[in-house]
């Protein structure tokens, strides 16, 4: 197989759930790490501290090691990984089919009018070539 577009791997569950964690705190220790992880579920200081070691060697987050505590942040920014993600949604369960992916992801659950409508303007500037860019 060849490389991923971003030339990382596509990160596990539970390296998801750590980068997830890091997008919403910036760098962390492994300490912050694992205690926000804590507050939704138990789980080991030590079980955390190997999968920020794994995620590092796999470049998945940069680790600075100026400090006494070791500071990681996410290597990549979270709409990078969301993109990469969804792209490789697409191909391997909806056979690279856009409509069949937002359909899906519609009927999953209840989508409010307000959402629908954020949806219809976001394709509104997907089709203009806006999506995505800041506005002067």
């Amino acid at each position: 197989m060849g490389k991923k577009p971003s030339g990382l791997p596509r990160p596990t569950d539970a390296e998801l759930e750590i980068l997830t964690v890091l997008w919403s705190r910036g760098p962390s220790t492994v300490r912050e790490v694992h205690e926000a992880i804590t507050r939704r579920r138990p789980a080991q200081y030590t079980t955390t501290l190997k999968m920020l070691q794994i995620m590092d060697g796999k470049g998945l987050v940069r680790r600075d090691q100026k400090q006494r505590a070791h500071i990681y942040e996410a290597s990549q920014p979270r709409e990078r990984t969301q993109r990469q993600l969804a792209g490789d949604l697409l191909q391997r369960a909806f056979n690279g089919s856009a409509q069949s992916l937002i359909l899906g992801a519609l009927t999953a659950r209840k989508t409010s009018r307000e959402e629908l409508a954020e949806l219809r303007k976001c394709l509104d500037e997907y089709e203009q070539g806006h999506y995505g860019k800041e506005k002067p």
